[in-house]
């Protein structure tokens, strides 16, 4: 089913993992595509973002590469204009490139912090911005909504934290923040926005963790390719409605999630005394016990997002 013929769609961090296989799977349903990656080699001397483009034209599609660095402010902007000059506009926003520079708060580096906030955090927001600015300026020329869709990449590291990606976990939490806040600002444009926190095996997470094996004949839920269908899913008009969601997906699984709930109060019409709290506190988290949920165990599980990123 070619759901999204006629679209066009930009994927961020294209060239390997997750991106790709988003890539490869909206160019089936009809979309072109501009695939960006950071203009590394695959080894073969040819760039990542060439190849996915030669696979995507192979198989009857219609894509172009670009070469950017997402956080770069007028790189972004002519990320923009590369898919509307091309291809005669832009529907998808699909942001995904990231990196990891991995260590524990008390040892990262200034660069080591710098640099995954700007291409995790940055990176998402500055295509964003120069996207929004052409819905909203074809909503005005037209009077119609723009039917526009992003779709956010972050982390369950985002949401519970991981031991030595204090970087990495904050820029994916940024994520989240600026998923709730554009949605609600470009709803009035007819303009959706979203994001996964997706479990998969990618050159990122095997730089990490090391090599993966999967038995024989078994499912292989950590394959990257089982994330496109739900991004494809949300392009489509089906989630038109569909908007500040927050989804956690892998294999066969898409869970939603919901924002942080109240888990305990305490409330009253005055002050507290510090004296009274240490009473009221021993209430709502008894034994002084409270701390933040677990995070998964399964080193699989522990890093999301995808390649491609400066």
């Amino acid at each position: 089913m070619r759901l999204l013929e006629g679209k066009v769609a930009i994927v961020t961090g294209a060239g390997q993992g997750i991106g790709k296989s988003e890539a490869l799977y909206l160019s089936k349903l009809g979309a072109a595509v501009v695939v960006n990656d950071r203009g590394r080699e695959n080894g073969k001397g040819q760039s990542f973002a060439d190849q996915v483009v030669n696979e995507i034209k192979q198989a009857g599609g219609a894509a172009v590469a670009n070469y950017s660095d997402v956080s770069d402010w007028n790189a972004a902007k002519a990320m923009i204009d590369q898919a509307v000059g091309t291809f005669g506009g832009l529907d998808i926003l699909l942001c995904n490139a990231g990196i990891v520079r991995d260590r524990v708060c008390y040892n990262m580096s200034e660069a080591e912090w710098d640099d995954v906030i700007r291409v995790h955090l940055k990176g998402h927001f500055a295509p964003t911005r120069f996207a929004a600015a052409y819905w909203r300026e074809q909503v005005r020329q037209t009077g119609k909504p723009a039917s526009g869709r992003i779709i956010y990449t972050s982390s369950e590291a985002g949401l519970f934290g991981h031991f030595g990606q204090v970087n990495y976990a904050s820029a994916k939490a940024g994520i989240t923040g600026l998923c709730l806040t554009a949605a609600v600002k470009l709803e009035k444009f007819g303009v959706t926005v979203n994001t996964i926190s997706p479990r998969a095996r990618t050159p990122m997470t095997e730089g990490t963790f090391g090599k993966f094996v999967v038995p024989h004949g078994q499912f292989d839920e950590q394959n990257p390719d089982n994330i496109a269908p739900w991004i494809g899913f949300l392009c489509t008009d089906a989630a038109a409605n569909i908007s500040g969601q927050i989804f956690v997906v892998y294999g066969g699984t898409v869970s939603l999630m919901s924002p942080w709930p109240t888990k305990a109060e305490i409330k009253r019409q005055a002050a507290w005394t510090i004296e009274e709290l240490v009473v009221e506190a021993q209430r709502i988290m008894p034994g002084l016990t409270a701390r933040p949920p677990d995070f998964p165990v399964n080193p699989v599980d522990l890093l999301a997002g995808s390649q491609g990123a400066p």
